[in-house]
């Protein structure tokens, strides 16, 4: 039996193993790929490599470029030093290897695009990202609260209508809000009888409709399956705590503060990494919503690395690169929440 048990045990870790090397894989490789120069991106091996070679041309030991191997023995090179010209020498060619890190690929990158700022599309995805991830945890933490504890009627009802809404697919309604941005503005200036909801801000876009933070942001601070995952763990606390806590004279807002958010900080922390990390890497919706490159984000500038006829590939793993630190660190700082959420879910289940 012992040996069965460890027999499966190792099993069980190589698989681990496997899953976790095929993980892992992606990252190192994009990252290999950031450090070498344009002309080594597609090269085999992990590691970038600077390949020299040298040929004595009149007793002068030259840097070259070997072309072909001509029929006769003697190589076709080109000089990189001096006059870049063409010629055929006897040989022999040395050629040697040595690794060259290219870190200037990183400020290359920040800075490839005058037109775009790359620190402006950062900075707009990080304030989107972060907006967006407080948005629909205070949103679905209240409408969760709502519908688990509160007694009103047609809460289930709603509830499931709610719910059903996660079946509809995002193209559906993807149209219909892109139409209700595009014409409020309108609608509001004439319902006020004022412009001032058409007027372009300092700092880039307008103030509501299309081409805006207010269209990046408003329509993503809701989440049905937010909602629907905060009321699971909401449910699951003794109803015990908040009637002391109404005893105390809490109210149903100061049982959510006091009692009910505070035990469910490992479901919180799982829907806000979810949540940034979504709202971090979507590319479709700012895509439509925006034209300016004032309130460009990340993903719409990293497409400007892939031309109609080439990519810069070295630069856009860069860029990659650089646009994985907020995610990692989002995951590093809600981890220990983040696994603990998961323990419990096992544990109850």
């Amino acid at each position: 039996m012992r040996d069965l048990s460890a027999q499966g045990k190792f099993t069980s870790l190589l698989l681990l193993a496997a899953v976790a090397f095929t993980t892992v894989l992606p990252f190192v490789w994009t990252l290999s790929m950031s450090l070498k120069p344009e002309e080594q991106v597609l090269s085999g091996g992990l590691l970038p490599k600077q390949v020299e070679q040298h040929a004595s041309i009149d007793g002068v030991e030259r840097k070259v470029r070997v072309l072909r191997e001509l029929p006769d023995g003697r190589y076709r090179v080109k000089l990189l030093e001096g006059e870049r010209q063409i010629m055929d020498v006897a040989g022999p060619v040395v050629t040697s290897e040595k690794l060259d890190f290219r870190f200037d690929n990183y400020p290359k990158a920040w800075n490839a695009y005058p037109f775009l700022s790359f620190g402006r599309a950062y900075m707009n995805s990080l304030v989107v990202a972060l907006i967006v991830t407080l948005g629909q945890v205070v949103t679905c933490a209240l409408a969760a609260f709502a519908f688990a504890r509160l007694e009103f009627p047609g809460r289930d009802l709603l509830f499931f209508a709610y719910l059903a809404t996660m079946m509809v697919p995002g193209a559906v309604t993807m149209i219909p809000t892109f139409v209700l941005l595009k014409n409020m503005p309108d609608a509001l200036n004439w319902l006020f009888n004022t412009t001032f909801f058409s007027r372009e801000l300092v700092f880039g876009g307008k103030m509501i409709g299309t081409d805006s933070y207010f269209a990046l942001i408003v329509p993503r601070l809701f989440s049905a399956y937010g909602t629907f995952m905060l009321r699971q763990f909401f449910l699951s606390i003794p109803k015990e705590l908040e009637d002391a806590a109404r005893l105390d004279g809490c109210g149903s807002l100061g049982v959510l503060r006091h009692v009910v958010l505070p035990l469910s900080m490992p479901a919180l922390a799982t829907l806000g990494i979810f949540t940034f990390m979504w709202a971090w890497g979507d590319f479709f919706w700012p895509l439509v919503v925006t034209r300016s490159d004032a309130i460009k984000t990340l993903p719409l500038l990293l497409q400007t690395f892939q031309g109609q006829y080439g990519a810069q590939w070295n630069l856009l793993m860069a860029a990659s690169v650089m646009g994985l630190v907020p995610m990692v660190v989002v995951f590093l700082l809600g981890q220990r929440q983040f696994i603990e959420g998961i323990k419990l879910g096992a544990v109850k289940g």
